[in-house]
């Protein structure tokens, strides 16, 4: 019951026949310093062992325009489809990771698995990020910080997709001293 939660494509592979995505919405921050984060994957999954493997992956945030392939690649199978190439998403190169970033995400997060926690009926992989791009038209010009409402990011909550809400407030506004 808790929500909501973000709606990510994980990108993963090593090279461009083991290419894949995985929608992950089990997805959050751990660490500040150093910069943790991690996922959670039901080892049955077709991404599971390419993860396993390769011990990293693209943490690719989306939006209200990429909710229909967000879905499509969480719903089929790697398996069975070629998931970038049926969604028209470009695999991007990263920075720092071998897995590709999808490069209509306004946000690629590069991750290193540093432990894998088997959990149930998910493993979270815990990982460091390692990088992060961030697509110009988002940032602000003069505080550099991320726009999300002008991205329009994508929410999952209870089995439904939803744009990201209105901003209400900002840290610390409830106490800020008036002038």
């Amino acid at each position: 019951m808790i929500y909501p939660l973000p709606a990510v494509m994980v990108s993963c592979g090593s090279h461009e026949e083991e290419y894949n995505i995985i929608t992950v919405s089990w997805v959050g921050n751990i660490c500040t310093n150093p910069p943790l984060c991690y996922i959670s994957v039901r080892p049955e999954r077709h991404s599971y062992p390419i993860l396993q493997k390769n011990m990293e992956f693209v943490i690719n945030l989306t939006t209200a325009r990429l909710a229909y392939p967000t879905d499509w690649v969480g719903v089929k199978s790697g398996k069975d489809h070629a998931k970038f190439k049926e969604m028209n998403l470009t695999p991007g190169k990263a920075t720092i990771v071998q897995a590709p970033i999808i490069e209509e995400a306004p946000i690629n997060i590069e991750c290193k698995v540093l432990a894998i926690n088997p959990l149930g009926s998910h493993n979270m992989f815990i990982a460091e990020v390692v990088n992060i791009l961030a697509d110009e038209k988002y940032i602000h010009p003069t505080t550099g910080a991320f726009d999300m409402q002008k991205a329009n990011l994508l929410i999952y909550a209870h089995g439904k997709y939803y744009e990201m809400g209105k901003l209400i407030g900002t840290f610390g506004w409830s106490v800020k001293k008036r002038k």
